[in-house]
């Protein structure tokens, strides 16, 4: 999809779908407004009639309307002015780019991001604007007999002043490179697992590293990861017949910063059945989502490397699967991690945290600015926080300020939980240096406890997705979180 910024006078835009905002109380923003002069009040009639709330989610269609030259202008509810913010900016700009996708439109034209937004500039609307556009085109067919129909959208434009086209035009660019990112991150959780499996998380590290000169890749079998003594990784590994990887990617910015690199770890069971303490059959088969933390780099390195950033960053991800078998973990096993520190396994379907805590003691070597991982950890955290916020854990807090403000901004919202020393009391053992549970309640606070013991070289954060990586029921499929967090929090550590 091509997208662009223009100036042209409302009226005189000719193309098949033309976007504008009302909010509620028959308020028009100024496009709106012009265009209802335009048109001899045919906006302002509708709202009148109460045919069109405007409420955020709504839009209204108006087909050749008198003095304009767009087929159609498509008014876009934006909800109470008072509380109009980023979130709402936009669910309007995918409100619009879902009908012109849906009404097979070649291209369209938004003065959405025209709107002024508390907290934002016209950049990040742009961008935005242009993620709401690509999710838009997302289409799984990997595994159907028939194939979706082509995408007829091609071109979307902005419709701004003049004076700010090049911030539009960095923010389409921003905004295209994250929705790419992050319908990579969605395919790879939606496919099957007998499709993605950790050699195939490998084949996509490798790929990115052909795809962009600035990535570099190396994916270690399981020969190479008992060299590093991960222990803990390697027993969740074995009841398997996939053997595992570990993949580690590196982004080099072409000014050759020698900053220190900013790494994300991502989980990556590319299936979770329980091992011994196995799950019930209900809902199994979304245990293939259970790699998405891992998804969720692969899908930001695309990003970053499309658009670019001053700042080294590094990927880590264990791939592996977590299967019942005769050489599967068993409850009271005690296995040792690369740290050197003994866990005894009391729960083998919390197996995350063991794959996770030998990532993280390898993260030790690059001498990081901030480690970050992403890990679809705990149902806990589901009961805590649902399905809207991801849980936010970490030691640091700069660290913990940084990522909330790029959650904001990207309309990715997260929010802290803590993990306190008192949570570490749960995860006593009496024989093993810790346990791989701790007992009842805050699951998801002990998990964290749990990798926090792994963390202490340096600052850290731990984003719990568990509620957030994927959608359940009709809808089911995964949805790209945290790559627009991440995206964000780069793009701002890469400007500074």
């Amino acid at each position: 999809m091509e997208f662009s910024a223009l100036s042209t006078p409302l009226v005189e835009i000719e193309t098949a779908a033309l976007a504008v905002g009302v909010y509620t109380e028959k308020t028009l923003s100024p496009a709106a407004m012009e265009l209802d002069k335009a048109t001899q009040g045919a906006i302002t009639a509708v709202l009148e009639d109460g045919e069109f709330k405007a409420k955020p989610k709504s839009h209204l269609v108006l087909r050749q309307l008198p003095g304009v030259a767009a087929q159609r202008i498509v008014l876009v509810g934006l909800g109470d002015k008072e509380k109009y913010n980023t979130k709402t900016h936009f669910e309007a700009e995918k409100q619009f780019a879902a009908y012109c996708v849906n009404a097979n439109l070649k291209q369209a034209v938004s003065t959405l991001a025209a709107n002024d937004c508390a907290g934002s500039s016209l950049r990040v609307r742009a961008r935005a604007a242009a993620q709401a556009a690509v999710l838009c085109t997302y289409r799984y067919d990997q595994t159907l007999s028939k194939k979706s129909d082509p995408i007829a959208l091609t071109g979307l434009a902005l419709w701004v002043p003049k004076t700010q086209d090049a911030e539009a035009k960095a923010g389409l660019r921003e905004g295209q490179a994250l929705g790419q990112g992050q319908n990579l991150a969605r395919l790879l959780g939606d496919l099957p697992p007998n499709v993605c499996t950790p050699a195939y998380l490998g084949g996509q590290a490798k790929q990115l590293a052909q795809d962009f000169p600035q990535i570099q890749a190396e994916v270690l079998g399981q020969k190479q990861i008992e060299a590093l003594n991960m222990g803990a990784f390697l027993s969740v590994a074995k009841g398997s017949a996939q053997p595992p990887v570990f993949i580690e990617l590196k982004y080099t910015p072409e000014n050759g910063s020698d900053e220190a690199p900013i790494v994300l770890v991502g989980k990556g069971l590319t299936f979770d059945s329980g091992g011994i303490s196995i799950k019930p059959a209900n809902n199994m088969d979304e245990m293939k989502y259970d790699m998405c933390g891992a998804a969720s780099v692969l899908g930001t390195f695309y990003a970053l490397a499309k658009i670019g950033i001053d700042r080294p960053v590094v990927g880590l991800i264990a791939a592996c699967e977590n299967m019942p078998s005769s050489t599967a973990n068993k409850p009271g096993d005690i296995v040792t991690a690369k740290s050197g520190a003994t866990i005894e396994v009391l729960n083998t379907d919390a197996e995350g945290r063991l794959v996770l805590c030998d990532a993280l003691t390898y993260a030790e070597r690059f001498k990081p600015e901030a480690v970050i991982n992403m890990a679809t950890l705990t149902g806990a955290c589901v009961v805590a926080l649902g399905h809207h916020n991801s849980g936010l854990f970490t030691n640091n807090e700069r660290l913990k300020n940084e990522l909330l403000e790029a959650a904001r901004e990207a309309n990715d919202p997260a929010w802290p939980l803590p993990i306190d020393d008192t949570y570490q009391e749960q995860l006593k053992s009496n024989f093993a240096d810790i346990a791989n549970i701790g007992t009842p309640g805050a699951g998801a606070i002990t998990a964290a406890c749990f990798l926090a013991r792994f963390t202490e070289k340096y600052a850290w954060a731990h984003l719990d997705i568990a509620g957030t990586a994927w959608n359940s029921g009709a809808n089911k499929g995964a949805t790209g979180r945290p790559v627009p967090l991440l995206f964000s929090y780069l793009l701002d550590q890469g400007n500074e």
